[in-house]
């Protein structure tokens, strides 16, 4: 159907959809960061030093073992800038809330598939989606 012959609330309908899908997708991603990873979290005290420990190596290293160590370097300085950038997270949430229910629903999304990505109850609880559905 080409945009000429496409009706105003199919517009609408295809607007909502992109709206609806990007409010999920910001949630799920800032959950995704702030979700706990296995293993021992690493402070950015501890990558500082880590840092300044490659720092010191790459003076006395080889060429190829330099190299090396300062991507490792470049590794662990992302991962302090990383540890530093927080999301947003309120308005992450205020947006899901406000449409996860009808994304949910448009998309036959369970649930059970919500809690199984990882999505607090009392989230869906706010969403509007209640368990069994």
């Amino acid at each position: 159907m080409s945009e000429r012959t496409m009706s105003d609330e199919h517009k609408a309908a295809i607007a909502a959809g992109r709206i609806e899908a990007a409010a999920v997708r910001d949630y799920l991603e800032a959950l995704e960061t702030h979700r706990p990873k296995p293993g021992r979290r690493q402070s950015t005290e501890s990558l500082s030093a880590k840092r300044e420990a490659i720092d010191a190596q790459i003076a006395e290293a080889k060429p190829i073992k330099r190299l090396v160590l300062m991507q490792e370097r470049r590794d662990v300085e992302a991962a302090i800038e990383a540890l530093q950038v927080e999301p947003d997270m309120a308005s992450a949430e205020e947006g899901f809330v406000s449409h996860a229910a009808s994304y949910g629903r448009r998309k036959g999304i369970q649930y059970a598939t919500w809690r199984e990505f990882g999505v607090p109850t009392d989230m869906l609880e706010r969403a509007g989606i209640i368990k069994g559905s």
